[in-house]
């Protein structure tokens, strides 16, 4: 389904809708819904809604590509609630933590650019080419190093290839090429793989060397999230004489529900991402975890708020390590606890070691916390009182490596009434994808815990 308008159109006639609706004056946040709600009008205004109450006509089954499959499935088209969608993606706080790009339709290309050394291919015998393999320089090939993401041999192929090697995979058995926006060779553009520059007779005489551009797409499918809710009539007579909808209140609930589900499957694949890169950065998932002394074993002027303001300092340790692990910008948000929160609300005026910040003091602030040194503090109130785990990372603009979400329809409603009760159910669905696009997503995160130093304190809050 394409978009038939322009994209100042789309926004010029959604965004004064939403900020009516919603309340939300965010640009990004403004752009995004403005093409999603595009879409989702198109969606409602080409589709007939048909009920069936067997439900089971035949349906498309698991989305495929490029085929659709036959299996048996609901055909049932349900009304898509517009005004509910909005909210769903009003309430949503983890789509402030990834960029968003919309889909027009159930399935659709996530498309990126990168720039390879050389632009060779691995499949035909054109050299030179750079490659990164695990394998050791053959013959007169050269060695400029290792990779700082992965580890793997940089090498460049000068020799040429033999009689029994069909092309340069058949040298190096799973070398990939070697990419511009993760890896650096000083020899490129230089006259050595030292990175001196050329001369000026040399200069002259020596032919460019040619950065090659690739496009790389990845197939995506909308998933699903689904719940549902019935009530009784007698539930729904009795609460008039309260002045409650009870209908209203079920879909209420289901929306939060969707939202609550959505946060949750966006912060555990930010916090997975943010332990695999702090593995392949250190060796292990605990090697960038901050211990915290206990408050009796602090002596020369130490207290228990300059203990506290070294989360802080380690808070801004991972946005650069973002930054110097991804080179597309240092880490933007930070997901913590309820105690962690806390620690962070009381040292926020720290005076002895003062670092800029808008961090609330309200107890009743969860989502947002507030910012400190640039970086925007959230809440997650479902984590554990005693959970001490961290999570940095970098929201982009969905061109780069990181998660993207990219809804299709954020909220489905339908309600039936039942066939032997007369009671009405509703059934909500969300569909979705949440894609971790580019290579080497895990660079853009980084997650690690607050660790007891001493082995003895049980309290974040007073480190006793």
């Amino acid at each position: 389904m394409a978009n038939l308008i322009n994209e100042s159109e789309i926004r010029s006639t959604w965004a004064p809708i939403i900020e009516s609706a919603t309340g939300i004056n965010d640009a990004n946040k403004l752009a995004w819904m403005s093409t999603y709600c595009h879409n989702h009008k198109l969606y409602e205004d080409a589709n007939v809604m048909s009920l069936d109450p067997s439900m089971n006509l035949t349906g498309m089954g698991a989305a495929k590509f490029p085929v659709i499959g036959g299996a048996n499935g609901s055909g049932d088209k349900a009304p898509s609630l517009l005004p509910l969608a909005m909210q769903v993606a009003a309430q949503t706080i983890g789509l402030d933590l990834v960029p968003v790009v919309p889909m027009a339709g159930p399935m659709g290309l996530l498309s990126y650019l990168d720039f390879t050394y050389e632009g060779g291919r691995l499949d035909n015998k054109v050299t030179p080419t750079y490659v990164k393999t695990s394998a050791a320089a053959a013959g007169g090939d050269v060695l400029y190093g290792t990779s700082r993401i992965d580890g793997l041999n940089i090498i460049e192929v000068k020799d040429a290839l033999t009689a029994g090697e069909a092309n340069i995979a058949a040298r190096y058995t799973g070398a990939v090429l070697v990419k511009a926006l993760e890896d650096h060779i000083k020899g490129f553009a230089a006259a050595d793989a030292a990175g001196a520059p050329y001369s000026r007779d040399a200069g002259e005489q020596t032919a460019d060397k040619v950065m090659g551009l690739s496009l790389f797409s990845k197939s995506i499918a909308a998933e699903t999230f689904q719940v549902a809710a019935a009530v009784t009539r007698e539930q729904v007579q009795d609460l008039k004489q309260f002045g409650v909808d009870a209908v209203a209140q079920v879909e209420s609930v289901l929306t939060n529900e969707l939202t609550q589900s959505i946060n949750q499957h966006i912060l555990g694949s930010v916090r997975t991402l943010g332990t695999t890169n702090v593995t392949a950065t250190f060796g292990a998932a605990t090697d960038f975890d901050i211990a915290l002394a206990n408050a009796s074993a602090l002596a020369g002027g130490e207290t228990v708020a300059s203990e506290h303001r070294k989360v802080l300092t380690q808070v801004l340790a991972a946005a650069n390590l973002i930054a110097n692990r991804g080179r597309r910008g240092a880490g933007n948000f930070a997901v913590v606890g309820a105690q962690v929160a806390t620690i962070l609300q009381s040292i926020s005026g720290f005076v002895a070691n003062p670092m800029a910040n808008t961090i609330s003091q309200s107890a009743g602030a969860i989502y947002p916390l507030g910012s400190v040194a640039g970086i925007n503090v959230y809440t997650d109130p479902t984590q554990a009182w005693g959970s001490y785990k961290i999570s940095v990372g970098r929201k982009g603009d969905g061109n780069g490596p990181g998660l993207v979400f990219m809804p299709y329809l954020m909220a489905e409603s339908v309600q039936t009434i039942a066939e032997g009760t007369m009671a009405p159910k509703i059934a909500v669905k969300s569909r979705f994808a949440l894609v971790e696009a580019g290579f080497h997503a895990e660079t853009q995160y980084v997650t690690f815990s607050i660790t007891n130093g001493s082995g003895s304190w049980t309290n974040l809050i007073n480190l006793a």
